[in-house]
């Protein structure tokens, strides 16, 4: 599951629906994996502004990357940092969670994540 996923996801829970802790939801014990992608700037400068920054910075940082900045770059601000466009790529498409849990901020319920594919089945009793 590549971070970028991790931006669109929230939890499944019913109870959850209305609660803001329940985006993003944290990773925990996981297994990152990375693949060598060619950085595509157009790709990048088109998904950014579908992107919950908060979240992205929230996940970054409990994944162990480098903080990013507080505000989203912009399209003229990422061509001209070089670093900050690979930081991006390599976070967003080369990142993929491949084993551990995502974990809801809200009711603490906890999504297995096998071989990068997280169970979203929940049990009878959460739905």
């Amino acid at each position: 599951m590549k971070v970028l996923t991790l931006n669109f996801l929230t939890c499944a829970v019913k109870t959850c629906k209305s609660s803001a802790d329940s985006f993003p939801l944290h990773p925990k014990d996981a297994e990152l994996a990375h693949d060598d992608i060619e950085i595509n700037p157009e790709l990048l400068a088109n998904v950014l502004p579908r992107i919950d920054w908060t979240a992205l910075r929230t996940t970054s940082t409990e994944l162990g990357f480098p903080e990013l900045p507080a505000q989203p770059p912009t399209v003229e601000e990422l061509e001209a940092d070089e670093a900050l466009l690979k930081e991006l790529h390599s976070l967003l498409l080369e990142t993929q969670m491949m084993e551990g849990k995502l974990v809801c901020g809200c009711c603490g319920h906890e999504y297995a994540v096998r071989e990068g594919i997280a169970n979203f089945l929940l049990p009878s009793h959460l739905v």
